[in-house]
């Protein structure tokens, strides 16, 4: 039987017994972890997908935490004077599959249920408090637009008249003899 499972944003094909190398998971070595998010499951020609994978649980055991091998970024722009070389080593869990079983179903709804059940009761006792508290409150004064105020008509000054253009003939020419 295989799974297909969802870690970190990648996507896994998964039998009991394999070894992976995920993305760091908040685990101690040697304590179980468990992957709700089930795609797809198969067992020979039988397959099933979404609503009924989704049942499902993938179980695994953290075998590792470590990092991984060193990677060198670099950076350069040609005729610039610009080099720039950085390392980077990614954390990693390595996990090794249990079990793929059908125990997720029951244990989550049960729980769903209860935590359900606890909420509508805490917001049925709230409620009346809630509405007594807004019954008290006035209700808020309606607007008006304050009066516009009347304003003195301005006149305006008379306008200068224009000068009269000054003729050619009036002007002397300073290059023509006469």
């Amino acid at each position: 039987m295989y799974a297909v499972i969802e870690s970190g944003g990648k996507q896994y094909r998964v039998e009991e017994g394999d070894v992976l190398r995920l993305d760091k998971l908040d685990a101690a070595v040697g304590n179980k972890v468990s992957f709700d998010r089930v795609l797809m499951l198969g067992e020979g020609e039988a397959i099933k997908l979404a609503a009924d994978a989704a049942k499902t649980s993938v179980t695994a055991e953290v075998v590792e935490q470590g990092k991984g091998r060193k990677i060198v970024v670099f950076k350069k722009h040609r005729r610039k004077n610009y080099v720039r070389t950085q390392g980077h080593r990614q954390s990693f869990t390595a996990v090794r599959i249990v079990k793929i079983g059908e125990a997720k179903a029951a244990a989550k709804t049960t729980a769903k249920t209860e935590v359900k059940a606890a909420e509508t009761k805490a917001k049925a006792a709230a409620a009346p408090k809630k509405d007594a508290v807004t019954a008290k409150k006035a209700p808020a004064a309606t607007k008006t637009a304050a009066p516009k105020k009347a304003t003195a008509a301005k006149t305006a000054a008379p306008k200068k008249a224009a000068k009269a253009p000054a003729s050619k003939s009036a002007k002397p020419s300073a290059g023509k003899k006469e």
